[in-house]
């Protein structure tokens, strides 16, 4: 007798990174960015009805750095299901750190004509603080944008996961963590500049920060950047580790079960998207001109999440879709009818998670689905 031969097990092939019509979306989006918006910005003359202004400009790169903070978001919530009300503690601590390079660059040309910035000559500092020691170096505080951020979440989150605390109360605890770094902050033995924080920066790398091509240099920035990472995220989702992400996300039981540790999963993802946050902190203080710790209260963290749900949530493109429109709302809503924009907010919220529990872009996949 001859044995029988076991059937070779295939492998479904792995799905590409993003279809024709997403590379063709995504090239329009490089273009938009890197060459429409600086020729309508810089070359365009102001009284065209086809120019950019500053103001334009300084609004979408803002609103970017926000959808790389909702893009972080949804991964950890949308594609992992942990809801995490204390990202803004990490787009803080990168715009912190930015910041202190910034303040850096001033130099002499503060008002008390110091070496010190001007928070310390007024709190009678004769040194810098030892967490001081490397803002001179451009290179050292891109390294510690990722760093800082990245290692905070590290550790805090090694301790949660490890716990097995999750739900609502593993929310609860991030809130409390952003809202004791504010408090943090606010303090002036710090040396973080108390509750006005670092502002009034002139230079990067010894170049104006307040002109035309730079302020067309942040935006590019920033914007090749929130590609980057919604091309790195993408990427994460399709592989494995994206597959194991959504098996913990639907029952996290059934993955122990079947020999994987949620933990390091967890922790991955956690740890990835507050950098990804850090960054976003980095690209927003030299376009914005300020970080101070407001920027840590728990509404934005709570904001954060808004996006990600008004957008859609496991979607990638959703959060990035609700960031723009609930900001560029904002935006609006704050000069015309200051007093409601509170109202609007909760209410958008309470909208959509009645309504439109996958978001404006599920919204948008059921229509075409509809179509004959």
């Amino acid at each position: 007798m001859t044995a029988m031969a076991t059937p070779a097990l295939v492998l479904p092939n792995p799905a590409p990174l993003l279809s024709r019509a997403g590379w063709r979306a995504f090239m329009v989006a490089l273009l938009l960015v890197c060459t429409v918006a600086p020729v309508l910005n810089l070359l365009v003359p102001k009284d065209s009805m086809f120019h950019m202004s500053d103001y334009a400009v300084a609004l979408v790169g803002k609103i970017m750095c926000y959808a790389i903070c909702a893009l972080a978001m949804d991964l950890i919530w949308g594609y992992t299901g942990i809801l995490s009300l204390g990202h803004g503690v990490f787009f803080a601590l990168g715009g912190y750190v930015m910041g202190m390079y910034l303040m850096r660059q001033i130099g002499r040309d503060g008002n008390y004509k110091s070496d010190l910035p001007d928070f310390m000559v007024f709190l009678d500092w004769k040194v810098l603080p030892w967490h001081w020691a490397l803002s001179d170096s451009f290179a050292a505080t891109l390294l510690l944008v990722v760093l800082v951020p990245g290692l905070v979440a590290f550790v805090f989150g090694y301790f949660a996961f490890r716990s097995r605390i999750k739900g609502v109360y593993f929310s609860i605890i991030t809130q409390a963590l952003t809202f004791a770094a504010m408090l943090l902050f606010f303090r002036n033995e710090t040396g973080f500049g108390g509750n006005n924080g670092f502002t009034d920066f002139k230079r990067i790398l010894s170049l104006p920060i307040a002109t035309p091509s730079m302020r067309m240099t942040l935006f590019v920035l920033t914007g090749v950047t929130l590609l980057s990472f919604f091309l790195l995220a993408r990427w994460l989702v399709n592989a494995k580790f994206g597959r194991v992400l959504q098996a913990i996300r639907d029952a996290e039981s059934r993955v122990m079960f079947s020999g994987y540790s949620p933990v390091g999963y967890k922790l991955t993802i956690w740890t990835i998207s507050a950098m990804m946050c850090g960054v976003a902190g980095a690209l927003y203080v030299p376009q914005v001109g300020i970080i101070n710790p407001s920027e840590m209260s728990p509404a934005n963290s709570i904001e954060m999440a808004i996006w990600a749900a008004v957008g859609g949530r496991a979607s990638l493109i959703g959060p990035i879709v609700g960031a723009f429109i609930v900001n560029g709302a904002k935006s609006w809503l704050t000069v015309a009818y200051p007093e409601f924009w509170l109202y609007v907010l909760g209410a958008l919220f309470i909208g959509v998670t009645l309504f439109l529990p996958n978001g404006v872009v599920g919204l948008a996949r059921q229509w075409k689905g509809r179509k004959p």
